[in-house]
């Protein structure tokens, strides 16, 4: 933990040091508001490519995280999902989040973190970052009233785009996952839910988010005629080969690619990332997300638990507390 001095802090974040490696280690603090880390939360898809060094060479600089130090594949300081306490500057005490790493204290320009909405608890606040993923998918999906969906894969971004796509009026939203234990998950957000053997019927939208090449070919499989199959996993250096010789061609099915480093081009006169940022924490007033967060750690132990987590597919988001 930092010594807390005005004249000397010593904060420890951490790093990612060889494959399946993480080490607290001592980081820079950086300048501008000091802020006391009480949550953050662990990305399983992103950070467990990252933790493996699976981030391809020519994608390196596209996936740096916002504040992150070192580079690709290591050591890195790696994270972007943080809730923290601001600890001096006028407005001492506000809840903040900010896309940062695993770190305990840190500095930021005050205009940086953007403040909790009121109703947004800081332990929830830590899936900021994955609604505003979901957020765009939803987007670039251009799913709307009424329509058939199904999204392939009942991770944390996966359910956010279910349980976003199942508010609009007279939508019917289907969660596909290989893990029975989803489908309490897909109830409480408002979705149906099937195994991918059970999955049936034409979609008019589908959402391949299992980062598996099993998951895209099922979604291509469901597409209705002329439907839109969307690709929001990140499959880091694993090649995917896709069954393009059928349905693919003969239902003229189109097929995109969602990431959140980029806004869709239609809305980038009127929203910006600081925007969408804010407008996903307001969107986490719900209790039911709370379903979500499937562990909760110390940061202490991270060293020790850190690769443990990212390996194991009952992970949602674990939440990493700070004293």
């Amino acid at each position: 933990m930092p010594h807390k001095t005005q004249d000397t802090l010593t904060p420890s974040a951490l790093w990612i040091c060889a494959p399946g490696e993480a080490r607290l280690l001592p980081a820079d603090i950086g300048s501008g508001d000091l802020l006391q880390m009480r949550y953050s939360a662990i990305s399983r898809g992103t950070e467990r490519l990252v933790l493996s060094g699976n981030v391809p060479t020519r994608e390196q600089d596209n996936m740096r995280a916002p504040f992150q130090e070192g580079a690709f594949s290591f050591p890195v300081k790696y994270g972007y999902c943080a809730v923290a306490e601001r600890a001096d500057g006028p407005n001492v005490g506000e809840m903040v989040f900010a896309l940062y790493p695993h770190q305990d204290m840190f500095r930021l320009p005050p205009d940086t973190p953007i403040p909790l909405p009121p109703g947004v608890p800081p332990a929830r606040a830590v899936l900021a970052a994955n609604m505003e993923t979901a957020l765009n998918v939803v987007w670039d999906s251009a799913v709307s009233a009424g329509d058939r969906v199904a999204v392939v894969g009942a991770g944390v971004v996966g359910a956010l785009v279910g349980y976003l796509a199942a508010a609009m009026p007279g939508t019917e939203v289907t969660l596909c996952d290989l893990d029975p234990a989803r489908g309490a998950l897909a109830a409480r957000l408002g979705c149906d839910f099937a195994a991918p053997d059970r999955l049936s019927g034409d979609y008019d939208v589908i959402v391949n988010a299992s980062a598996s090449a099993a998951g895209l070919a099922l979604a291509l499989e469901h597409a209705g005629p002329g439907a839109t199959v969307v690709e929001a996993s990140w499959h880091g250096t694993t090649p995917v080969a896709l069954p393009l010789g059928g349905r693919f061609h003969s239902q003229r099915l189109r097929l995109i690619s969602s990431q959140v480093g980029a806004l869709p081009p239609e809305r980038l006169p009127r929203w910006d990332y600081r925007r969408r940022l804010a407008k996903a924490l307001a969107m986490l007033t719900d209790p039911r997300l709370d379903v979500l967060i499937s562990g909760e750690s110390d940061f202490a132990d991270m060293p020790r638990d850190y690769a443990t987590i990212l390996a194991d597919p009952a992970t949602l988001c674990h939440r990493i507390r700070y004293t």
